[in-house]
């Protein structure tokens, strides 16, 4: 597409989308509500998941179709009960003591980033939260997972059709025209943007000059001290680390074990589809050339890897692993950063595996880890004492801290823990982000606030300030 164009072409799917939105400001709550039903229902048919599923599969090569079906139940299901029932049309919030309204008002036409690694469930999920919330939204997707965009937006907006809705309140960057430089001048020409991928396009979002919701990049630490029923442990990190091949960046990519419960615990592993690989052997090498195989220093992945089952990584390799093997576990007792490849993030099943020799040790190790990759995103432990979880809550730069969880099936929220289910974890100021939070649908509001006479609340100096610091100023 020549250069000269891709502005053109975004202004005209901008203009079809105020022009539907314009319609949709006029909606009441119960028609908004009826939207927003009609498509998570309509998207949540299981074949209608597996087929998406299945057709990111396809044109990826990355992850696994039947999570990929489960990972919309989930997703689709968990966005849609959070808002069910919600105010988000006009008023929405009374304070009659201090003579305040809040009125929910929709931002306009949003501009959506969504990956390729959650390319079947992030474009209903965001959809959901623009049409919650009155908006119109416009995505642009992985090109990798372009196909499979346009196919699942085509579905909404036949959803939308059959209820009488404008279809461009939901549209989709067509793939012939999916590029790098269509994403930027839809990030340019939205009234706002929530980006969801590789830290390259979260920046571009936070540069261009829109209003931006963004994400960091996912690095997670989980830590075992050995207090909780190993097996127990070693079971959620065999699911977590080979859901959907690893395709979340929100999963475990270092587990440190505390050294009294380290051997126990990777005999639990081995029985739940782990396999180890020892520290300073042939084997590890060659992994790590097959994740890294030009220069492990500029953590530039093999894309050959990337989510694709920890069978498969062995066969790239060249290395042998048992028959059934889910996760590969990595000893690395080495140092942080470039040098040590290991210590960040590798989007598939593989995990580096550290001994700590208290926990006092695995936190000074997480802090590492943290500082080179992953910072503000999230860590686990798995623990009884809770002295532990109070620490990190307090200490550690992360927005989440998941206990006794498993990491890439709870952090993004699930049915078993309270974090809001989400496409787009904010990652706070550490991950250079605007939200600490689990975005949602309202983060896609702007509100309106009306303030009325009431009797004045000012204060005597004596309620408000101590006796001893008055007195200290005489």
């Amino acid at each position: 597409m020549p250069e000269q164009n891709h502005g053109e072409y975004i202004a005209g799917l901008v203009a079809k989308g105020r022009a539907a939105q314009a319609v949709a400001d006029r909606y009441s709550q119960r028609r908004v509500d009826e939207l927003t039903e009609a498509v998570a229902y309509a998207l949540t048919i299981p074949d209608v998941a597996l087929r998406f599923g299945e057709m990111l599969v396809e044109e990826s090569g990355m992850g696994v179709a039947a999570h990929k079906q489960a990972k919309m139940f989930s997703k689709i299901k968990g966005a849609y009960a959070q808002m069910k029932g919600m105010p988000s049309v006009g008023l929405c919030a009374t304070d009659e003591k201090m003579g305040m309204e809040t009125y929910a008002r929709p931002m306009g036409v949003v501009g959506a980033i969504a990956p390729v690694t959650n390319g079947e469930a992030t474009p209903v999920v965001k959809a959901l939260m623009a049409l919650k919330t009155r908006n119109a939204i416009i995505i642009a997707p992985h090109p990798k997972a372009k196909n499979t965009n346009w196919a699942v937006t085509d579905e909404i907006r036949g959803v939308l059709g059959k209820y009488g809705a404008p279809e461009d309140l939901v549209q989709a960057v067509d793939p012939g025209h999916v590029s790098i430089e269509c994403s930027q001048s839809l990030m340019a020409q939205a009234d706002f943007v929530i980006a969801t991928g590789g830290t390259p396009m979260v920046r571009q979002a936070y540069s261009s000059g829109s209003p931006t919701i963004g994400v960091g990049t996912g690095n997670v630490v989980c830590i075992v001290d050995g207090s909780t029923d190993l097996d127990a442990v070693a079971d959620m990190l065999a699911r977590s680390k080979s859901f959907d091949n690893a395709t979340s960046c929100s999963t475990e990519n270092n587990v440190i074990v505390l050294e009294s419960a380290y051997d126990s615990f990777v005999e639990a592993v081995g029985r739940h589809g782990g396999c180890l690989i020892k520290d300073g052997s042939p084997e590890k090498e060659r992994l790590v050339r097959a994740i890294w195989p030009e220069t492990p220093k500029n953590h530039d992945l093999n894309r050959q890897i990337v989510a694709q089952s920890a069978e498969r990584i062995a066969e790239i390799a060249g290395i042998d692993v048992p028959a059934g093997t889910s996760i590969i576990l990595v000893e690395e007792n080495g140092g942080y950063g470039n040098d040590y490849p290991l210590t960040g993030e590798k989007l598939s099943p593989v995990a580096a595996l550290r001994r700590a020799r208290d926990f006092e040790d695995a936190v000074g190790q997480t802090l590492s880890i943290l500082e080179y990759q992953g910072k503000g995103h999230s860590i686990g432990i798995h623990t009884s004492d809770d002295a532990k979880v109070t620490y990190l809550g307090e200490r550690i730069p992360v927005c989440k801290v998941c206990v006794n969880l498993p990491q890439s099936l709870s952090n993004s929220g699930s049915w078993n823990c309270g974090f809001p289910m989400s496409m787009t974890l904010g990652c706070g100021t550490w991950g250079h982000n605007s939200i600490s939070w689990n975005a949602t649908w309202k983060d896609l509001l702007n509100f309106t606030y009306v303030a009325r006479p009431i009797p004045s609340w000012q204060p005597a100096d004596e309620e408000l300030f101590s006796d001893e610091v008055r007195k200290a100023f005489g």
